[in-house]
């Protein structure tokens, strides 16, 4: 088969976005706004059920299709609920995307002092809440004859200088261990590790002025923040037929932060 632009097209897919509907210009958002532009019906998930449905109100404006549905990723009956209501508007799930965690609402503790509470909380949503989308997904993909699965992980996991890049190295763990066992069943998964990015929860997390945009500056090869738009390029390939012969990866997007060869 030779190569076509249409094979990054998602007509007749259907798409679930996990923390698309949280804040205002959110990667989340952009990547439910771009999987809708490539033709896929969108499944905006997300703790905060009034901004899920804004963001899928958005893309039923533009002439898409879409359903936003509240949803606690860290609760595995909740996103069994989701997989239900998927599964009952739109007839299945071919794709999802575990791009819900914490992150901006994380204190800068060091690990030797962070209580397990805490701990526990970090782990049970960037980690164990994408194994419970994944769980309750993948069953609707099987009977789909296969789909993708996209992980949203961190430049910040290479290395993992904290305990939110413990979570997020962790979730690169997933990833490959989910791309191996489910490869054969025609099931790709992969992980997208964006850079800084101008989203309000990056701007919140590092303002222009703090120490660590400056250690960018000072190490990044290309620009230091992406808008979030920039990453729906890779998302779409990996979501699609262009990128049918990829798994197991983390695609870094991030102007050239973490080099690897």
């Amino acid at each position: 088969m030779s190569f076509s632009l249409d094979q990054y097209r998602l007509d007749g897919k259907v798409a679930v976005v996990t923390g698309a509907g949280g804040r205002g210009n959110s990667i989340g958002r952009a990547y439910a706004l771009g999987l809708a532009t490539a033709g896929a019906s969108v499944v905006v998930a997300d703790l905060n059920g009034e901004g899920a449905a804004a963001v899928a109100d958005e893309i039923g404006e533009n002439g898409g299709s879409a359903l936003g549905v509240q949803v606690d990723i860290a609760a595995p009956d909740s996103v069994q609920e989701l997989a239900a209501e998927a599964a009952f508007a739109f007839g299945g799930v071919d794709i999802l995307v575990n791009n819900a965690g914490l992150m901006a609402e994380l204190k800068s503790e060091q690990a030797v002092d962070i209580s397990l509470d805490e701990w526990n909380r970090i782990m049970r949503v960037n980690v164990t809440g994408a194994l419970n989308c994944a769980q309750a997904m993948v069953p609707l993909m099987r009977k789909r004859g296969g789909g993708k699965i996209v992980n949203q992980v961190s430049g910040g996991a290479f290395p993992a200088i904290s305990i939110y890049g413990i979570s997020k190295l962790a979730l690169v763990g997933l990833t490959t261990t989910l791309a191996r066992q489910l490869g054969r069943e025609n099931i790709n998964v992969n992980a997208i590790a964006p850079g800084n990015t101008t989203s309000d929860a990056g701007i919140q997390l590092t303002p222009e002025d703090s120490p660590f945009i400056q250690f960018l500056e000072a190490s990044v090869a290309m620009r230091v923040r992406g808008a979030p738009d920039e990453l729906v390029g890779t998302l779409l390939m990996l979501c699609s037929e262009a990128g049918a012969w990829i798994t197991g990866q983390v695609m870094h997007v991030d102007g050239g932060w973490v080099l690897r060869p």
